[in-house]
């Protein structure tokens, strides 16, 4: 199957409305900083806790986008089956603020290769890496990222606090070039 990876522009904004949709809670990541190293363990759930997620739907305009940072789109022809949304950022990290592959076309390889082509776009802006959050419990998204070469610079674990998400934790994860 042949996906291109293009910018989002006038002619092809209809894949910022690609819809999100589930994915698997299989298990964390549990993430600890000793002696200043970022240290983590996988915890996999048994199959009866294991779930599955769906984030609310994004309003993309693509005047907002362009006025904060870009989009890339991935297709199959003129279908829209990926989507990486990234912000510009004052100091030396490009932030990655979304990043989906519609579940049909998820392993292989698409959200590689939007990585791919937005490290080339962030090098010619001279940036030195790529960041992005994740949620500790979205283990799959965590692996990828580490996989990816991304590697752990920070943990928020006050973020979901009094919120129907509590307990959870927001991993930063950092790419560099």
């Amino acid at each position: 199957m042949d996906i291109k990876i293009e910018p989002i522009v006038d002619n092809n904004r209809s894949a910022l409305k690609l819809k999100n949709e589930p994915f698997q809670i299989i298990g964390d990541l549990n993430v600890v900083k000793l002696s200043n190293k970022w240290c983590y363990n996988i915890n996999f759930y048994a199959a009866s806790q294991s779930t599955s997620q769906i984030f609310p739907q994004e309003n993309y305009q693509l005047s907002e986008i362009n006025a904060t940072g870009f989009a890339l789109g991935a297709f199959t022809q003129t279908q829209p089956v990926g989507l990486a949304v990234f912000r510009k950022q004052p100091f030396k990290y490009l932030y990655l603020d979304d990043l989906k592959v519609n579940v049909a076309y998820r392993h292989q390889a698409i959200a590689q290769k939007l990585l791919l082509q937005a490290c080339q776009l962030a090098k010619k802006a001279k940036y030195a890496g790529i960041f992005t959050v994740c949620q500790n419990n979205n283990l799959n998204a965590c692996l990828f990222y580490l996989s990816f070469g991304f590697r752990i610079g920070g943990l928020n674990t006050k973020v979901y606090d009094h919120t129907s998400q509590s307990g959870k934790a927001d991993i930063y994860f950092y790419y560099n070039f």
